[in-house]
């Protein structure tokens, strides 16, 4: 019997990091940032604590991976639920309420919403924001516009105005204590507002 073809250097990297992050998201997700150890994560994922600060440098960097990791996955929600959709003004509501039905997630709620405001900061949560859930928006914003649909506002303060919102909801939605009902409150206060953007709504 031949042997399976060792993994290379680049592969042996991508699945440590793979892992770590892995463990780490389950790990943040159940402590939180503050409460979780970084020893129990090199110890469940099977990697030395050498392996961890090689990759990622320090417990923060390892978060930010995972956040960014996080916010990946809310943004294939956010594309599944608007695939099949012709019509923009319902791509664009189906992926907003997609974001709000992302907030009951545990694993968003502790690293997304809750933990990585206070970890890294505004500004850099702000720019990991962007570059995922506010980047879509932008765009179903601004083909809404050219096809005269939408006022001739600021797209970039309209776009940020919108995404602000949505992330105070989905806060609050985490964070009630009763979050079903809040998120279809939540849910039918957003697609008014959406509606209402259009000329004439």
């Amino acid at each position: 019997m031949g042997r399976d073809n060792p993994l290379t250097k680049a592969q042996q990297r991508e699945a440590t990091t793979a892992r770590l992050i892995e463990v780490a998201c389950a790990i943040f997700t159940r402590d939180g940032y503050a409460n979780a150890a970084t020893e129990e994560i090199v110890h469940e994922a099977g990697v030395t604590r050498g392996a961890l600060y090689h990759h990622f440098g320090s417990k923060e960097g390892l978060f930010k991976s995972v956040l960014q990791e996080v916010q990946r996955q809310v943004g294939v929600r956010i594309e599944n639920a608007t695939e099949g959709k012709q019509d923009v003004q319902e791509q664009l509501i189906a992926g907003c309420v997609a974001f709000l039905e992302a907030s009951l997630d545990p694993q968003v709620q502790r690293i997304m919403l809750i933990d990585a405001p206070a970890v890294l900061g505004w500004s850099v949560w702000r720019e990991y924001d962007a570059e995922y859930s506010m980047k879509s928006l932008r765009e179903a914003l601004a083909t809404l516009m050219a096809e005269g649909r939408l006022p001739a506002l600021s797209l970039d303060a309209l776009t940020h105005l919108l995404s602000g919102a949505m992330n105070e909801a989905a806060l609050w939605i985490a964070q009630s204590p009763n979050p079903q009902s809040a998120l279809a409150e939540g849910v039918q206060s957003l697609t008014w507002l959406l509606q209402s953007l259009q000329r004439g709504g």
